[in-house]
């Protein structure tokens, strides 16, 4: 019993360091929006509970004792209710309906970036026109924009719309990505987020002036690029990425 419990407090302090670190490789790649984007993680052994950041804290600032967590009713374990304002509402409200169905994105990540808000503008939504963009070839969800996420009652609709997919993108509002693992969550939204870069600049030429693959072409290039499971490629890229972010203070894992 001690071991085990052990353990899962072990699992959920290596949880709030990912998920600092998260926060800090987003920022390293300028995909913040100050402090009004957010960045969750299901802590292992806690089925109703997540953390997210205290609202307020810059991203390149992050460390994992700035993680706040809560449950699916928006109360912050051990705090009083004054404290539930120091989690952003539409965070909350977003986070909250992707962690309580699907299991397994236990890492989820919402960005305002001017290239994923330019596509989420588009009627067309993101083209097969780069090979960052194969991996989300029929594989992407749409949610059309409701206003600020602050009704529980959207819950429902994003989880519809975000369907099987690891990725979807908000109607008019932004990116939305996840995964098993910290690095497949960061690995997915730093690839759509190039996808998305690279249809902005493609399209200041025009539409007329596009190459669209062939559809079987695409499909071959998604299933290339999303193979049943490479673990061990996300935790090399995310290895790197760590070493981005080491020798900045103050230290994320504090």
């Amino acid at each position: 019993m001690h071991v085990t419990q052990a353990s899962q407090s072990d699992q959920a302090q290596r949880t709030r360091c990912e998920l600092a670190a998260l926060y800090r490789l987003v920022a390293h790649f300028r995909m913040t929006d100050l402090i009004y984007t957010h960045i969750s993680a299901r802590l292992p052994g806690a089925e109703h509970r997540f953390l997210i950041n205290r609202y307020g804290v810059l991203f390149d600032e992050m460390r994992a004792s700035d993680l706040v967590e809560v449950d699916l009713d928006g109360n912050v374990a051990g705090g009083s209710s004054h404290q539930a304002h120091s989690v952003n509402r539409a965070g909350f409200v977003i986070h909250s309906a992707i962690h309580a169905a699907r299991p397994d994105m236990h890492f989820v990540i919402h960005t305002h970036t001017a290239a994923g808000i330019a596509v989420s503008a588009q009627k067309h939504g993101l083209l097969p026109i780069s090979q960052f963009a194969m991996k989300f070839y029929r594989r992407i969800g749409y949610h059309g924009y409701e206003g600020v996420a602050l009704e529980l009652g959207e819950r429902e609709r994003l989880v519809r719309d975000l369907g099987s997919h690891r990725a979807m993108i908000l109607r008019n509002h932004g990116l939305l990505a996840g995964g098993r693992t910290a690095s497949e969550a960061f690995l997915t939204m730093l690839t759509l987020e190039r996808a998305c870069q690279a249809q902005v600049q493609a399209m200041a030429a025009g539409m007329e002036a596009l190459n669209f693959p062939a559809d079987e072409v695409c499909e071959r290039a998604a299933r290339q690029t999303n193979p049943q499971d490479i673990p061990a490629h996300y935790e090399m890229a995310w290895n790197a990425a760590l070493r981005l972010i080491e020798a900045q203070p103050p230290d994320y894992r504090t």
